[in-house]
């Protein structure tokens, strides 16, 4: 079988991953030199810890698991199983990490409610002042602006993988075939659109009423901290945005302590990875009205950088950069992926949201499941 992949991103470069470890020949094409999305401006987290129960959560174990198996053989992903904590402070926090190790899937998300000096055992960079921290096991991280180029060396040693960048495909020609902008047509069995939050051009005109929405955050990523942060790091204001933290617990949060107000108006929350150079990855916010804006604003790295602070104990390293990106997110978020048909041998996948780095091995995994591959 020969698979078409349109999309170099993390989802598309996955989908090339399945279709050439069960034995068939990939054709990649990508229309930037790299790419450029969201697959690059993310935390590289393996995110299992605030995932909905059912589908997604199963999702994101499952893909937990291949994002192992798969680092194992490419050690350039930088896979490392360094679990994650959201350190709390007050009773109404507490309360919501609390009601989380009541929920029937606790054990296999790895949920843990352990000490302050508990945390710092395991965490030891956190010398700040917090009451107690949910310790979640199965959390992963890899290197996302590495991540692409390390999988693509390894799908070209087999001999059955082409990686063609700088092509922008513009049409759908026949049964499982594309043209591309250099009037090159690229014919398959399958064709997989994997174009992230590229939603014009081919995409509307294959799907003019798509169900998918585009989101913009802003991140940053310091100088090296000069000592291991040994895990991930998530504030309580994670709990607000992710639905595994659902509860009356969490009524009680929102209604008895409100959001700083800038964090409020950029539905903001920390999230925190420190990257093999020893780097911190720090965000993000969520904008989601159309046009957006061109800019980044100061004052939402300045809360994340306050809230890191508070947690370390310390200044926060220098900014070394800033950046902004924009993901594609199903706008019923209860959905892990739009996975459609399109044309004729031709599929659509797209709109995981902020889950696309961590469930990537597992949602292309379903799509040769259910194309036969």
């Amino acid at each position: 079988m020969r698979v078409i992949v349109v999309g170099g991103g993390v989802v598309g470069t996955m989908h090339a991953w399945q279709a050439v470890q069960r034995g068939h020949e990939v054709v990649q094409i990508e229309r930037e030199a790299e790419a450029r999305g969201a697959s690059l401006r993310n935390f590289g987290q393996i995110w299992v810890s605030g995932r909905a129960g059912g589908e997604e959560l199963d999702t994101a174990l499952r893909a937990r698991e291949l994002w192992e198996r798969i680092g194992a053989e490419v050690p350039g992903l930088g896979f490392r199983a360094i679990g994650s904590l959201t350190p709390v402070r007050g009773e109404r926090e507490y309360a919501v990490a609390e009601a989380a190790l009541a929920r029937p899937d606790a054990a296999a998300r790895g949920y843990e409610l352990v000490t302050a000096e508990e945390a710092r055992q395991i965490n030891p960079a956190l010398r700040g002042a917090f009451d107690a921290a949910l310790w979640c096991e199965r959390d992963a991280a890899v290197e996302p602006r590495t991540a692409q180029p390390h999988l693509r060396a390894a799908l070209t040693a087999t001999g059955r993988y082409t990686f063609l960048p700088g092509r922008e495909v513009r049409e759908v020609v026949g049964t499982s075939a594309v043209r591309d902008d250099h009037g090159d047509v690229h014919r398959g069995d399958a064709v997989v659109l994997a174009t992230g939050a590229w939603l014009s051009g081919l995409v509307r005109e294959l799907v003019p009423e798509l169900p998918v929405r585009r989101v913009r955050l802003q991140m940053m990523q310091t100088a090296p901290l000069g000592e291991p942060l040994t895990t991930s790091v998530a504030d309580a204001d994670s709990f607000r945005y992710y639905p595994a933290y659902r509860s009356e617990a969490l009524d009680a949060l929102n209604a008895g302590q409100a959001q700083a107000p800038v964090a409020a108006e950029h539905k903001m929350q920390l999230l925190m990875v420190q990257r093999l150079d020893g780097g911190l990855t720090i965000g993000d916010t969520h904008e989601y009205e159309h046009p957006f804006a061109f800019d980044t604003l100061e004052d939402p790295y300045e809360h994340l950088a306050g809230v890191v602070e508070s947690f370390l104990g310390r200044p926060l390293p220098k900014v070394r950069r800033r950046w902004a990106g924009v993901y594609a997110q199903c706008t019923d978020t209860t959905r892990v992926v739009h996975r459609r048909q399109v044309a004729d041998g031709v599929w659509l996948v797209t709109g995981p949201g902020g889950r696309g780095m961590t469930c990537s091995p597992a949602i292309a995994e379903t799509t040769a499941n259910e194309l036969g591959w």
